[in-house]
């Protein structure tokens, strides 16, 4: 008995007598015609005056943004796979247009135009508003921990990098005091050489010791944009491999991260503003967040969501100046001042407290007056 299987088509191994388009092999409804025609609409004419007329002809840059960008929505980050898609995917020929640049000129792109990308963000976000696929009636904000291009074991604190600094500078000067002493002996050392050849090993500790300096004004630098005014924690670190990222946790594994900060519209669920922050928590992102969203969009939201990580002080008084309708989580699991339960009986919350701009103090449930003693590293408040 034969079990009725589909037989192959008879024209699989011929040529076809009419030529037809092999893009009509994608479904009529394939994300990648609508991204052709989104792409269509970007203003690429800043890079289209940077190129010269003299030369080979270079691919137009809207196409390499169009490949680029398509290329990351599909999660596919390796310009040698995307190289490698332009050859064997069909929705990333259309995208490319029956182009296949190499991943090289690919990489050099998104180098030399890392700017750039950024403005496509926000042509996106103003195409998304015209076509009323967002309204800003509501906006959601959350952050995302993402992993630097660097490991812990290729980094050092402040206090070992002041250290090492100091041991490289003597280990330098007494090679130097030994070089001088080894002057009247330089005919029979160097023979055929001129003498003025650095020894092997002040080569080696002075190029260490300039990594080891320019780390640690990298991570003075850092601190004083995130910590003004505070001193530096000997404890902190910085990678050599990645000097802005620093220690961030997720799920207790702590590792060098970035906080992405993402706003989306709760409409279509497109993301309409974003930003990096180098703070490990969120206490201090709805300024530049709101600040992202009118950059990109050129107005604030109506209304604005956000967990419990975002509840602090600076991030109310930001709402409240830019006249946000705020909405944010003020702990997990927490009884509220509503409870039936009197405040000695269960945990206080910060509802609990009534604060006192004037003097900025709060006042707790037992009538004691709670003043600032001391600001965390990450610039909090702490009143007792």
């Amino acid at each position: 008995m034969t079990i009725p299987f589909k037989s192959r088509p008879v024209e699989f191994h011929q040529y076809q007598l009419f030529p037809g388009n092999v893009f009509d092999l994608l479904p009529e409804d394939h994300e990648c015609f609508l991204y052709g025609e989104l792409f269509e609409q970007l203003d690429t004419i800043s890079i289209e005056q940077t190129y010269s007329r003299k030369g080979q002809h270079a691919y137009h840059p809207k196409l390499m943004v169009s490949i680029l960008i398509y290329a990351y929505s599909r999660g596919v980050f390796s310009s040698r796979q995307i190289e490698r898609r332009c050859r064997e995917d069909l929705s990333f020929m259309f995208i490319a247009q029956n182009h296949c640049p190499n991943f090289r000129v690919l990489s050099d792109f998104r180098k030399d135009h890392a700017a750039f990308f950024q403005t496509c963000f926000k042509q996106t976000v103003q195409l998304a508003l015209a076509l009323k696929l967002a309204s800003l009636g509501h906006i959601s904000l959350d952050g995302s921990k993402f992993k630097a291009n660097t490991s812990k074991h290729k980094a050092m604190s402040y206090q070992h990098l002041k250290e090492q600094e100091r041991q490289l500078i003597d280990e330098i000067e007494a090679l130097i005091a030994q070089a001088a002493r080894c002057d009247q002996e330089e005919d029979q050392r160097y023979h055929d050489q001129t003498g003025y050849e650095l020894p092997a090993d002040l080569q080696f500790k002075q190029g260490r010791l300039s990594k080891i300096k320019a780390a640690k004004q990298a991570l003075e630098a850092r601190e004083a944009e995130l910590n003004p005014d505070q001193p530096i924690d000997g404890k902190k670190q910085i990678s050599f491999a990645d000097t802005d990222a620093r220690i961030m946790g997720k799920k207790g594994d702590f590792n060098y991260r970035y906080n992405g900060q993402i706003s989306v519209d709760a409409d279509q669920q497109i993301i309409v503003a974003q930003h990096l922050s180098l703070n490990a928590n969120d206490q201090q992102e709805v300024e530049p967040a709101l600040t992202a969203l009118q950059d990109s969009t050129g107005r604030l939201p109506d209304q604005l969501s956000a967990d419990n990580g975002y509840f602090s002080g600076n991030n109310l008084e930001a709402f409240a100046q830019q006249g946000v309708d705020a909405y944010l989580a003020p702990g997990k699991g927490e009884t509220t001042p509503s409870s039936p339960l009197a405040a000695s009986e269960r945990k206080l919350v910060k509802a609990d407290f009534t604060y006192h701009e004037a003097d900025d103090t709060y006042t707790c449930p037992g009538e004691q007056t709670l003043t600032v003693v001391r600001h965390s590293a990450e610039g909090q408040k702490i009143y007792q």
